[in-house]
């Protein structure tokens, strides 16, 4: 399913801390309630090679490493999500990085404690939605 209209997209991953708790459904339906479209959603777990594909920009930072293990520990849902300046509204919507610092209601906010363990991550420029969305749903580009 695509989005006909010239919304913007972005793409968000639901991480596997939230996967194995049981929010995939809680943080879904928080986005279709603001009104944003969901294009595409796959569930799928992470190797390390498309995991270093995906955080290309921090491969060789020092809170890679557990991020990586974290990121292919289980499985995920990403999801393709378009609307009306969806990239600032779904960053919006999540939060700060650290749950533990994130405003009540946002989803970190709201159901993270943890920096690490922070539920989703979203695409944070157009530019790094479109390299994104190409990586992990390159039948949309």
């Amino acid at each position: 399913m695509s989005s006909s209209s010239p919304d913007e997209r972005t793409l968000v991953l639901i991480k596997p801390d939230a996967v194995r708790r049981g929010l995939v459904g809680e943080i879904i339906s928080r986005f279709e309630r603001k009104g944003l479209q969901v294009d595409a959603m796959v569930q799928r777990t992470l190797n390390e090679d498309f995991a270093d594909q995906h955080y290309a920009e921090h491969v060789d930072k020092p809170f890679y490493p557990p991020l990586k293990t974290f990121m292919t520990s289980g499985p995920l849902v990403a999801l393709v999500l378009s609307g009306d300046q969806v990239i600032e509204v779904v960053r919006g919507m999540i939060g700060v990085t650290d749950g533990r610092r994130a405003a009540a209601g946002t989803i970190r906010g709201d159901l993270s404690l943890s920096n690490r363990e922070n539920l989703v991550h979203a695409s944070d420029s157009v530019d790094s939605a479109k390299r994104e969305i190409g990586l992990w749903f390159p039948e949309l580009v």
